[in-house]
């Protein structure tokens, strides 16, 4: 605990921006939750642009009471 599962548009990361990506959410995780680094884990899943709603913001559209920010594209109706 705690688990970061990040969905994103596909895209090649380099090394480098991998580890920034590591280090700046393990640091906000673990002073957040007050845990270790050891008790982080983060997962990057690619998402095709054209499943985006499917996959992605119809999730969010159903459990929107979990959403800590709400992303700007996202007309609530």
């Amino acid at each position: 605990m705690p688990h970061i599962h990040i969905r994103h548009y596909p895209r090649d990361f380099t090394a480098e921006q991998l580890r920034a990506v590591d280090e700046a959410v393990t640091a906000a995780v673990t002073k957040t939750f007050a845990t270790g680094e050891d008790t982080v884990s983060i997962s990057l899943e690619p998402i095709r642009p054209e499943d985006w709603e499917e996959q992605v913001l119809s999730e969010i559209a159903a459990r929107r009471e979990l959403l800590v920010k709400r992303p700007g594209y996202w007309n609530e109706s």
